[in-house]
């Protein structure tokens, strides 16, 4: 499936989301499609993005690993479902708002709170996830500065 529609999939799931259970869920599988999305550009994207890719993977990674994998089957992981990655604009644009999505999400998590344990947890991850859309704004900023450069070549 193409990361844009995932993606969407993913930010309706959240905004759909009850219980704090259900939130860090759906947080858990926004971070596993920006690692997953990460991955894809590191590997096959414009070569200018590769590095910030790369280090998308790694926070996204982080972010997954300070909520711990949910109980899902194999069919239900977003992640899992990445075929395509046919528009990286639209996708990273996409993926930007849904890290903000998250963000707020987890912040009215951990002011709701009960125990310090998700208090915490949900702090790290706010972190992992303001970092992530940090380099994916970063990431749009190239694809926007090679499109300039591009356009301003003349024509042969």
């Amino acid at each position: 499936m193409d990361a844009v529609r995932l993606i969407l999939t993913s930010r309706r799931e959240l905004a759909g989301s009850g219980g704090g259970g259900e939130i860090l869920t759906q947080v858990w599988q926004a971070q596993a499609l920006a690692q997953a999305i990460g991955s894809r550009l590191a590997v096959s994207g414009p070569p200018e993005l590769r590095g910030e890719a790369l280090g998308l993977t790694e926070l996204a990674g982080r972010g997954c690993g300070v909520l711990g994998a949910p109980d899902l089957d194999p069919g239900d992981l977003l992640a899992a479902r990445l075929t395509e990655l046919e528009d990286a604009r639209q996708a990273l644009l996409d993926l930007a708002c849904l890290l903000g999505e998250v963000g707020i999400a987890l912040v009215g998590l951990a002011s709701s709170a009960d125990d310090q344990g998700t208090y915490w947890k949900c702090m790290e991850t706010i972190d992992a996830a303001d970092e992530s859309r940090d380099r994916v704004l970063e990431m749009l900023r190239k694809l926007t500065a090679r499109e300039e450069r591009e356009a301003a070549l003349p024509e042969r």
